[in-house]
Parts: structure tokens; sequence; C-alpha cells
């Protein structure tokens, strides 16, 4: 329903992807913002939504590691160091040693529709870890889907702009494609949003 929305909410969703993820799963991280990736929409004619799709990759070389405190120190392709440490789902550190090179891609995928009248209106959330088993290359994946739900405001024909109130109780307007006929849309309607990111993590001895 709104392409610019799918547009305004990107940069910062893929920005904080790696660092969302890895914190609150496997690393406790401070890391750079991530390398310029890639970003594919796709929307059917005529109905409202849409789904974004980021991919990015960033590689970094350790220079240095602390296996008693579970501590990298990673060197980023601008040259730039930042540390991370390891959770107890990284069950393969031991394994990690100067020089290697930490492969991460980010994939995000965010969703937005309008949601049907009869269906329930309930939070949704999931997470899932998976981990390579003891004594194999140290990596793994993480993946994280978050719904969340918004309520059409107003409408403004005349400039086919929507506004939304968000859950926190923010709002926002925001351009309505032209193909979309604001005529069988109202007030009272509810947006969903629901993002997922998935993190791989890879470590190769190059």
């Amino acid at each position: 329903m709104i392409k610019a929305f799918l547009s305004s909410i990107t940069s910062m969703m893929v920005m904080a992807a790696a660092l969302l993820a890895l914190s609150s799963n496997s690393l406790a991280a401070s890391l750079p913002p991530p390398a310029d990736g890639t970003t594919t929409a796709a929307y059917v004619e005529g109905i409202p939504g849409g789904v974004l799709t980021n991919v990015i990759e960033v590689s970094a070389r350790v220079a240095a590691i602390d296996q008693a405190k579970r501590t990298a120190s990673l060197l980023g392709p601008d040259g730039t160091t930042f540390t991370v440490k390891a959770g107890p789902e990284i069950i393969n550190f031991d394994q990690i040693g100067e020089g290697d090179l930490v492969n991460l891609t980010v994939i995000e995928k965010i969703a937005i529709y309008v949601q049907d009248a009869n269906a329930p209106a309930t939070d949704q959330a999931a997470a899932l870890v998976a981990r390579a088993p003891k004594g194999a290359v140290p990596g793994g994946m993480i993946a994280e889907a978050v719904q969340t739900f918004a309520t059409v405001s107003a409408i403004d024909m005349e400039n086919r702009l929507a506004t939304l109130r968000f859950e926190n109780g923010s709002e926002g307007s925001f351009v309505v494609r032209e193909d979309i006929d604001l005529a069988e849309h109202q007030v009272g309607e509810t947006v969903v949003f629901e993002v997922t990111e998935i993190l791989a993590i890879g470590v190769s001895k190059e």
C-alpha cells in the first residue's frame, strides 16, 4: 500500500539488522555499518502492500583473539577494527584463530499488507538459532521474525496520502501507489508489518 514507507524504513532496518541479531542471540558486538547490499522490491498491481528484501555481506579478518574471554578483534574491509564477544551458542569458538576470515550475510525481508477485517490482530514473534556441531567449522545461522501493526488514521484522496498510527503512538503520512484505488480503503484498517531477519555466520581459514 505504501511504497514510500518501504523505502524510508529500509536503510534504518538494514543498518541495525546485524547488530540486533548478534546482540540478541549469539554475539554481543559493536559492529561497523554493513557494506552496501542489494535491495529488491516486489508488489502486485492493485493490491496494497509489498515485499522489500535486502541482502548485505560483510567480511572481516580476525586480528586478535582471547579464548578465555571469548572475544575477538575483527578487522573490517575499510580498515576499521571492532570487537565481538561470542555467547555460549558459538560452541566452536576455540577453533577460531588469528587470520581467519569471518563472513556475515544478513538477509532482511519486510512484508507489508492490509489485514483482513476478520483476521485476529495478535502480535507474533519467532526466533531460530542453528549452530554448527561440535568439532565442525565454526559458524551458524540466526533467524528472527517480528510482526507489528499500524492503523490507518487518515486518508487524503487528493494528495494520495495515508496516515498511519503505530503501536507506540507515533504517526506518519506516506504516499500511496498510483495503482491502488483509495476509494476501496478506509480509516480504521490495520496495516501489518512483518520483518524477518536472517544472519548467517561462517569462518574460513584462508
